[in-house]
């Protein structure tokens, strides 16, 4: 299984508009992040994005994605959703609904966002999503493969994490039950958020982030979702210790 990193930035996006910061004025590559995404591909040639952010069309055009198979939805900040209605370029190609894995609570958002593609009246070139709702802890499988649905919380919000097999994918989480963190004990390699050093109200920080990966004894994790004020991909790295690296946009990675 491969794992593509489409965008590793929080809400804004690295660089940040208007910003004149050290990290926004980097000329390292590691510091340009889109808005945080995922791709997974699986051994039979499958394709699974988790989140179509704002930066989806971009995303899909910079890695030359010419199919998709399925897409999970890890909650419905715009950051996370914003890119939905560019699946319609799939739907046209594929000719064929693109299936849509997410909450319950999710899909009623999207349903608003997106209206006009749930409507009665269906027009030629409205995405076509088929929606198929998921709960916590319940297995779904997309292809031939697993997938563990996992709630955090980001501040008062649930958020879905995913565990696929020994590989973990968590965002915009601040607190995991005691539940949640079972289901994610032994990962070998873990994905998970750390906007930034300070403290933060609906995000994990840098140690809190490292606490929780060294909790579920991980093997190896890389941060994601982060933030200009965390500083330079380059300095982040020098500070963190054995088997925890800083994830960056366009980084690949092959898990068992």
């Amino acid at each position: 299984m491969r794992i593509t990193f489409l965008g590793t930035g929080t809400s804004q996006g690295v660089p940040v508009i208007a910003c004149q910061c050290a990290v926004c004025q980097s000329t390292d590559t590691r510091d340009k992040r889109l808005r945080a995404s995922i791709m997974i591909q699986l051994d039979d040639d499958t394709n699974i994005v988790v989140d179509t952010g704002p930066d989806f069309r971009y995303q899909m055009l910079r890695e030359d994605v010419c199919h998709l198979d399925a897409v999970l939805i890890t909650h419905a900040h715009k950051d996370h959703t914003a890119g939905m209605d560019d699946v319609r370029a799939f739907n046209y190609k594929q000719q064929q609904s693109i299936p849509v894995y997410g909450t319950v609570l999710t899909h009623e958002s999207l349903k608003r966002e997106f209206y006009y593609a749930f409507g009665e009246q269906k027009y030629p070139g409205m995405p076509r999503l088929e929606l198929r709702p998921i709960v916590a802890g319940e297995t779904f499988r997309v292809s031939t493969q697993s997938f563990i649905p996992i709630e955090v919380m980001h501040y008062k919000m649930p958020v879905m994490g995913f565990r696929i097999g020994n590989f973990a994918y968590i965002t915009d989480a601040k607190t995991v039950s005691e539940e949640s963190r079972s289901l994610l004990k032994g990962v070998d390699t873990l994905v998970v958020n750390a906007l930034q050093e300070e403290p933060h109200i609906s995000h994990f920080t840098k140690e809190e982030a490292i606490t929780f990966a060294e909790e579920i004894e991980a093997k190896t994790t890389y941060l994601t979702h982060i933030s200009h004020r965390f500083g330079k991909h380059a300095d982040i790295e020098r500070t963190l210790p054995e088997g925890i690296r800083v994830a960056y946009d366009r980084l690949v990675i092959d898990v068992q």
